[in-house]
């Protein structure tokens, strides 16, 4: 890759992650694909997310797990919801779900979630889900029980932040994707910090947890677990616009499900999200950039990570 982590070129911050124990990780190559396989070979995504008025978050991550290479993605949906996402995405399946009286995810559909959530290899919970509740109930006990890889975002890592100790009864990897709000939930203190001590409250957090890998989101985001790191180098500000986060979720969902380690799904996922919005901003500028420019650019930025651009 022509591209380089920019701490390689910093070295007294790579004599630090050095002597701090991590390995500092190049991108990995996307994989190619065999003439003779089918849907099933490229990973079964499952989403969970919208709430009333967050339809465009569910949609927009299961659309991104798509175009990032997943074979099937099935959105679970609070059940009122169901008509609105389904008219909208062509290629992705959904599945309604016990709804609240403010129509979020219930907590009475945990068991059916659970059970359905056997026939996939990657879960993406979060985007839109809403903090109401009932439906934050419902995610923390679903982390508990569910014995696939785990991709949390939004209010997914709100949820959390309410019982952060639970991370610890995790049964497989979970891929953490915060903004600084949400990373300040997760850890108790402020954005302001987050902001002036990324790379060491990162390692703090990640520090003792093998079955976490986490991408702390921003300029210049962070992609690290207990031994490997990874500074992104590709977006740009006109990624700051609604929405963006949600592609990055089903990016990473979908690549997490192709086999890739959580880490260099995690890796790969930002470098391909950040380049798809630079794609897309040198086709209508940064100031008009918004979430469907990045995934109409996604195709190109997997184009021109094959060829090695």
């Amino acid at each position: 890759m022509a591209r380089t982590n920019l701490f390689v070129r910093d070295g007294v911050m790579k004599s630090w992650l050095i002597l701090s124990g991590f390995i500092i990780c190049d991108i990995p190559k996307i994989s190619s694909r065999k003439p003779d396989t089918h849907k099933g070979d490229y990973g079964r995504v499952l989403v969970l997310a919208g709430s009333i008025g967050m339809t465009g978050a569910a949609c927009l991550c299961s659309t991104a797990s798509l175009r990032a290479g997943a074979g099937i993605v099935t959105l679970g949906i609070p059940e009122s919801l169901y008509g609105i996402v389904a008219s909208q995405l062509t290629c992705v399946m959904t599945r309604p779900l016990p709804e609240t009286q403010v129509k979020t995810l219930s907590d009475l559909g945990r068991q059916d979630i659970l059970d359905f959530s056997q026939r996939f290899d990657v879960i993406a919970i979060g985007p839109g889900l809403s903090q109401y509740p009932e439906t934050k109930r419902l995610v923390l006990w679903l982390l508990q029980s569910l014995d696939i890889p785990i991709v949390l975002d939004a209010d997914g890592i709100n949820a959390l932040a309410d019982s952060p100790k639970i991370l610890d009864q995790i049964k497989r990897h979970i891929i953490l994707t915060p903004h600084p709000g949400e990373m300040a939930r997760l850890v108790g203190v402020s954005t302001i910090e987050v902001q002036s001590r990324r790379l060491e409250i990162s390692r703090m957090f990640v520090k003792g947890r093998r079955n976490v890998t986490l991408v702390l989101k921003g300029y210049r985001t962070i992609v690290m677990n207990e031994e490997q790191f990874y500074l992104n180098e590709t977006g740009n500000p006109g990624m700051a616009t609604a929405g963006v986060g949600d592609v990055l979720t089903g990016i990473i969902a979908a690549l997490s499900g192709q086999q890739y380690t959580p880490f260099k799904a995690a890796q790969l996922g930002v470098y391909l999200h950040g380049l798809a919005g630079d794609l897309a901003a040198q086709e209508v500028g940064q100031i008009s950039l918004i979430a469907t420019d990045i995934l109409d650019s996604l195709p190109k930025a997997f184009l021109a990570c094959e060829e090695g651009l």
